[in-house]
C-alpha cells in the first residue's frame, strides 16, 4: 500500500523515480583525441627496460603482429593500447614488467550506490583490475576476452579504475598491451531539492482527495 502511495505521489508530481543515466568517462581502449595517443588512460609503467610516468599510452594502428595474429583483431569499437609508439617492441628481457592504465570517472550529482559497469578485457600477459580498493579480477590473457564488471565499490566524487597489467619476462618476441570495451553501464542522478518538494506537494495533493472522498 505505501509503494502504491509513493508511486501515485510521482505520477502526480510528474517524478520518474527508477531513471539512470550511463556512466560518463567510461572509455573504450583505442578512441583517443588525437590518432596516436589514448589520452583518456594515463599510463604508470615500472618494469627491467622501461620507465613511463603518467603519460598517454600509444593506439595501435596497423593490423600487424602481434595485433591480428597473436593479439585480438583491432575493431572500429575498441584498439590495442601499448607502452610505445611501436605495437611489436620487444619489453622486459629480463624481470616481468607492470603496466597500470587509469582510467578516471567524476560520479558528482549521482548516487553511488546505484552505479553499475560491465564489459570485456584482454591483455599481455595478465591484469589485475582494481575500482578504487576493490578488487574486480583478472587475470585476463591476450587471445579471448574475459569479462569484468562492478556493482558496488564506487564513491561520490571521482573514481579510479585501474587495469594493472604483467608481461613475463622474455629476451625476445614480448610485447605487451592492453584492451577494453564497456558494454554496459547506468548510474541514478541524486534527486535536487526541488524534487523533494514536488514529491512532497504530490503527497499533499493524494491527501487533500483521501479526505475529501471521506467527508463525501
Amino acid at each position: 500500500m505505501k509503494h502504491a502511495i509513493l508511486a501515485a505521489a510521482l505520477a502526480v508530481a510528474g517524478i520518474t523515480s527508477a531513471y539512470a543515466d550511463p556512466i560518463s568517462g567510461l572509455y573504450n581502449t583505442g578512441l583517443g583525441a588525437s590518432g596516436t595517443q589514448d589520452f583518456n588512460y594515463a599510463l604508470l609503467a615500472a618494469s627491467s627496460d622501461t620507465v613511463i610516468s603518467n603519460t598517454a599510452p600509444y593506439i595501435t594502428t596497423a593490423s600487424s603482429w602481434p595485433v591480428g595474429s597473436a593479439w585480438l583483431e583491432n575493431t572500429s569499437v575498441s584498439k590495442w593500447i601499448t607502452p610505445t609508439r611501436l605495437q611489436d617492441q620487444t619489453f622486459d628481457a629480463n624481470a616481468n614488467g607492470t603496466y597500470t592504465y587509469t582510467l578516471t570517472f567524476d560520479l558528482t550529482g549521482y548516487n553511488a550506490s546505484t552505479a553499475m559497469f560491465s564489459g570485456r578485457m584482454a591483455a599481455d600477459n595478465g591484469v589485475a583490475i582494481m575500482l578504487n580498493t576493490s578488487s574486480l579480477g583478472g587475470p585476463g590473457g591476450y587471445s579471448s576476452w574475459t569479462s569484468f564488471g562492478a556493482s558496488s565499490g564506487f564513491v561520490s566524487g571521482v573514481n579510479t579504475l585501474k587495469f594493472i597489467v604483467t608481461n613475463d619476462a622474455q629476451a625476445g618476441g614480448n610485447p605487451t598491451g592492453l584492451r577494453v570495451e564497456f558494454l554496459e553501464s547506468q548510474v541514478a542522478a541524486v534527486p535536487e531539492p526541488e524534487t523533494y518538494a514536488m514529491l512532497l506537494g504530490g503527497l499533499a495533493m493524494l491527501a487533500a482527495v483521501a479526505r475529501r472522498r471521506k467527508n463525501k
